[in-house]
This record gives structure tokens, C-alpha cells and sequence, in this order.
């Protein structure tokens, strides 16, 4: 059962991105939406190894109290205008057949923020990485690599699709990752009116085959169809059938190779990071 998610946000221009994802998600499943601002501590601002007199080091901590304060006082402003504009009920004593949203506080880095509050939560959604900028890569790896949860990646611009969950694409090539995603993701499955299964890929010796993973969903009440990518890059084929097939949502295993090979010398993974403008939900 998808009964809560977590949103982690920062000044940096992507929380309505994030919580109109998050909303549409929390609306379809009566799910709880935790939004964490994530506030940067005066101390990690500080220069690292660099000796400082006294007065300069008062100096930068008050101007970096004064401008952290300042953000988050903006960042909650804002926060609470998207939860009326999502007719999202605060609070924090959530109830199991209504949506509903909370703003908490958290001091420290984001990927840490995530780590923390992550392992307890039935969905993590973060904004799609932007490597230009160096921005939200640190995020992804850890809601993947530090929860043990599913991660939604949400693309970085344009507006929630009004059905998302409704019509899902799930990727199979029977690896460890890609069971975790079906096995992780069952709710939404479950919630989906439709669900395609892109089977591709050599896979791993006596992996399950697609036909196998059909008979699985079938037996929890998902009737599930398979298409069979063709060759190439398969994380390019991953995306463009399912933008042929107007899927709204994508699964898939993450990183079946470590992250700094694949970011190094290109991967199926990466290649979704890195092209997706759809909404992807990642497992690790």
C-alpha cells in the first residue's frame, strides 16, 4: 500500500516540479506526502582547510544564518501556496483514506536529509539530475543507493501528466534490480489501468522471462501485456516505447552496474537519466 511519500526540497527552484508529482501520486493513492526542507547548516558553509580569524568566521556564520532563514521562510511560503493549489489537507496526523500533506524541517545536506527520513517512507520523489548545473545527482544516488526504496524521477520541466500512474510501462531483462522494481512497486501496478512490460535484453543465465512476470502480476489481479523492445541502446528503447505507448509512468531496476561505471562509460540507467522527460520510478 502506498501510504506515504517523501519529498525532499531545497531552494532550488524544483519544489513544485517534485510536490505536482508527488500530489497527483498521493491523490491516486490516499497516500500521506511528508515535504522535508532541507536547510543547510551555517558550519558547511565554512571553507574548508582554510584558517579563519574570528570576526570573519562570526561574520560569514551570521550572514549564512540570515540568508538560510531568509530561503526558508520563501521555500515555506511557497510550499503552502502548491498545497492549497493541490487541495492537499496539512497535517500531521494523517488518516488512511485521505490525502494529506506535512512540512517538516531538516538541517543538513539533502542526500543525508533523504538517507534519514527515506528507509521509513513508501516512495521517494526527487527532480530529475542536472549535470550542467551539478545539481540533484547526490540526491538520486542516495533515495537509490541509501534507502532501499523506489525513487520517482521527475522530469525538470512542464506540467504533472493529469494521469500519472494511470497507463505504466514496466522494463524486465529479469536482472536482481528489475525484480526489486516489480516487487517494490506493486501498489502502483495495482492502481494502474494499464500495464505494458518491455522485455529486453540478454538478462542474466536462468533469469525469469517476461511470459513469467506476466503470470506473477496476474496472480495479484494485474493484467499486464508484453512488448518486446528492439535493438539498440536499451535505455533509449525504454523510453521511446513508452512515450508510444503514452505510458505516464515507467519502472525500472537502476544500476544493475555501479554508478560511476555507467556515469563514466554510459549505461542503460544513465541513459534514462540522462534522456528521460517522462516520470521514471527507479529501484535499486
Amino acid at each position: 500500500m502506498l501510504s506515504t511519500i517523501l519529498v525532499p526540497v531545497r531552494g532550488d527552484g524544483m519544489a513544485e516540479t517534485v510536490l505536482g508529482h508527488a500530489a497527483a501520486l498521493a491523490k491516486r493513492h490516499k497516500a500521506h506526502l511528508v515535504v522535508a526542507h532541507c536547510r543547510t547548516r551555517a558550519e558547511d558553509l565554512m571553507p574548508f582547510g582554510v584558517p579563519l580569524p574570528a570576526f570573519a568566521r562570526e561574520t560569514i556564520v551570521r550572514q549564512a544564518q540570515e540568508m538560510a532563514e531568509q530561503q526558508a521562510q520563501e521555500v515555506r511560503e511557497q510550499l503552502h501556496r502548491l498545497a492549497g493549489t493541490l487541495d492537499l489537507k496539512e497535517t500531521g496526523s494523517p488518516r488512511r483514506d485521505t490525502p494529506s500533506i506535512e512540512f517538516i524541517e531538516v538541517y543538513g545536506r539533502m542526500a543525508d536529509v533523504i538517507k534519514h527520513k527515506g528507509r521509513l517512507t513508501d516512495l521517494v520523489v526527487v527532480s530529475k539530475p542536472d549535470r550542467d548545473r551539478n545539481l540533484g545527482t547526490n540526491s538520486l544516488k542516495s533515495g537509490l543507493f541509501g534507502t532501499g526504496r523506489p525513487v520517482l524521477m521527475c522530469p525538470p520541466r512542464g506540467a504533472t501528466p493529469p494521469e500519472l500512474g494511470v497507463r505504466i510501462a514496466v522494463a524486465w531483462n529479469g536482472s536482481l534490480e528489475s525484480s526489486r522494481a516489480v516487487g517494490l512497486t506493486l501498489d502502483l501496478a495495482i492502481a494502474a489501468e494499464t500495464v505494458t512490460i518491455l522485455s529486453g535484453g540478454k538478462g542474466e543465465p536462468h533469469h525469469a522471462t517476461a511470459e513469467e512476470l506476466l503470470a506473477y502480476y496476474r496472480l495479484r489481479g494485474i493484467a499486464a501485456t508484453i512488448h518486446r523492445l528492439e535493438d539498440g541502446n536499451p535505455g533509449t528503447a525504454l523510453l521511446k516505447k513508452s512515450i508510444e505507448l503514452d505510458a505516464s509512468l515507467l519502472v525500472m531496476g537502476a544500476y544493475g552496474h555501479s554508478h560511476e561505471l555507467e556515469t563514466l562509460f554510459g549505461g542503460n540507467t544513465q541513459a534514462v537519466v540522462d534522456e528521460a522527460n517522462i516520470p521514471v520510478v527507479m529501484v535499486h
